[in-house]
């Protein structure tokens, strides 16, 4: 069986019970090296993730009668390695357990409700910030190609009045969360660390 385990934003504390028992359960633990190293007193076989998840899916097929649990930053469905899993194994051989998304954490503390807001990433992709920006609200998980300071540039070059709440390693004990004017982020020489990002409309 092939578990695939949401994490959460990394804390201990915000992994559901469920996640905690598949990892106890586990005979093989697969994940990034800053995943792995959240189960220090793990003692059966650990593989650490890399970009080649066509060689991955290969190496589950060959484990899947074994206990193999995949570890994913937030929640496994969004944006997250359980899509490409559960597509290439039939269902009776995966289960996913959700885990709370990195985009979920940040808007419970600034209190911002979820309702209505439009949820993207920008790994890997190119954004449509006409299309996007067109929304009220939104959550972005960033990368380093697309992240805080591209952001305020494409909504400054829009003439927008935005807020962006920028938050840098949620959950963990360096947390920082900032609101900021766009102008403010593209004109700042801040190097944004880990992070996810909400669009406001300005209040």
């Amino acid at each position: 069986m092939i578990t695939v385990v949401g994490i959460g934003p990394g804390a201990a504390e915000y992994q559901t019970a469920a996640a905690r028992q598949a990892v106890a359960q586990a005979e093989i633990l697969v994940g990034g090296a800053r995943h792995l190293a959240l189960y220090p007193h793990f003692y059966g076989e650990k593989k650490k993730l890399d970009a080649d998840i066509d060689q991955l899916m290969v190496w589950l097929e060959q484990r899947r009668y074994q206990q193999v649990v995949v570890l994913a930053s937030g929640d496994p469905l969004f944006y997250g390695i359980g899509k490409r899993i559960s597509a290439s194994f039939p269902p009776e051989q995966v289960r996913i357990i959700p885990g709370i998304s990195a985009l979920q954490y940040l808007c419970a503390q600034i209190q911002q409700d979820m309702n209505d807001i439009y949820l993207t990433s920008s790994h890997g992709r190119s954004p449509d910030f006409d299309w996007l920006l067109a929304h009220p609200k939104i959550g972005m998980v960033t990368d380093k190609v697309i992240g805080p300071r591209k952001i305020a540039d494409e909504i400054l070059a829009r003439g927008q009045r935005r807020l962006l709440v920028i938050g840098e390693n949620l959950s963990q004990s360096n947390q920082r969360i900032t609101i900021l004017k766009p102008e403010h982020v593209a004109s700042g020489d801040d190097m944004y660390d880990i992070n996810v990002v909400v669009i406001l409309n300005e209040r």
